[in-house]
């Protein structure tokens, strides 16, 4: 949780998904929404995440194996049946609480303590472009994905992922 100068109420969700890949470089996916929603939620939904994932097939150019947490959302019947329904797409879940698992949480971390560390924010727009900024710079540095990722104890091979 961040907050934001000024007793803002808006809220700002953020998905990624960490991506690797024997042989090449690791990717970070990422989508966020906000709090303008026509639908009136708060956070994402089920096809969010939905569209999410297809965006990450797109971009990889192939089947995902997804090894995600137990967040209530992703275990949602429409979010399971939809899985279910793709070919492409195998799930692994995560045990019940194991953050420690989950290389999406080693980059929140690189996140909160580089490129949102000890700032003020303005308002709601600052910290949007603050968040899609940071996000934006681990992109172009795989060694903070990969390290995420080795962070887990579930690292492929080292020759499989390149920096």
């Amino acid at each position: 949780m961040i907050r934001v100068n000024g007793g803002s109420k808006r809220h700002l969700s953020v998905a990624a998904l960490c991506c690797y890949k024997p042989g090449e470089r690791p990717r970070l996916v990422f989508r966020h929404t906000g709090d303008r929603r026509v639908d009136g939620r708060k956070g994402f939904s089920w096809k969010d995440l939905r569209d999410l994932l297809t965006a990450a097939r797109t971009q990889l150019g192939g089947p995902i194996v997804l090894v995600w947490d137990n967040v209530g959302l992703h275990l949602s019947r429409a979010m399971r049946a939809w899985i279910t329904a793709r070919d492409w797409l195998t799930v692994f879940q995560l045990p019940a609480y194991a953050p420690d698992l989950n290389p999406v949480e080693g980059i929140w971390s690189s996140l909160r303590r580089t490129s949102l560390a000890n700032i003020a924010f303005a308002d709601y727009t600052h910290l949007v472009t603050a968040v899609r900024r940071g996000l934006r710079q681990i992109q172009y540095r795989p060694a903070i994905i990969t390290g995420c990722l080795i962070g887990t104890g579930l690292a492929m091979s080292p020759a499989d992922i390149t920096h």
